[in-house]
């Protein structure tokens, strides 16, 4: 009798499958604990400078300092194309960005996957013409902002001070996020 092949190869390709099995399972969380996609809303503890992170533009993949939106209040958002709940949160940031856009509000879409060419299929699918730049390693989400779920948005003032992070998404935060954003808005320059 022929012995069949498991699909996943020897040992370390078993322990490979039961990680990716476990990612595509448990939705996006980047934490080894089970998912909360609901929007939880926090008073940042971030200590960065945010205006000093700096990310790769996209398509163009130079450089991109968040400092040039100084004197902006921003609304920084981290994803990826695999993260279902991204695809309902793009476009309604596009949708905020819209409507606050003249009052100074810009919204970014940072995203974490490793292969930028994912990225055009994902926003015409979307049909999110938000501006991207990305973090492939998530080198700067992770050591500087500590995001352990996406998708995860800050809330940065005009000075550059990340003020709020919502992990994960719940469009019933929306009227929070609003208020947020308003307040923000209203603040002195």
């Amino acid at each position: 009798m022929k012995k069949r092949k498991a699909p996943w190869g020897d040992a370390v390709g078993c322990r490979s499958w039961i990680l990716s099995l476990v990612l595509l399972t448990t939705g996006c969380n980047l934490a080894a604990k089970k998912p909360d996609l609901t929007s939880s809303s926090t008073r940042s503890k971030i200590s960065a400078d945010a205006m000093e992170l700096e990310f790769q533009s996209f398509p163009g993949l130079t450089p991109w300092k968040l400092s040039s939106l100084r004197g902006k209040v921003v609304l920084l958002d981290v994803w990826a194309t695999w993260c279902e709940p991204c695809r309902e949160s793009l476009p309604l940031y596009e949708d905020m960005a819209k409507e606050y856009g003249a009052r100074g509000f810009e919204v970014i879409a940072v995203s974490v996957d490793d292969n930028p060419e994912l990225i055009p299929p994902f926003l015409a699918d979307t049909k999110v013409k938000l501006p991207v730049v990305v973090d492939p390693s998530a080198k700067v989400v992770g050591d500087k902002l500590k995001v352990n779920q996406l998708p995860t948005a800050f809330l940065i003032d005009r000075k550059g001070v990340v003020r709020i992070t919502h992990e994960g998404f719940d469009e019933q935060m929306l009227s929070t996020w609003l208020k947020e954003i308003e307040g923000l808005l209203a603040e002195p320059q």
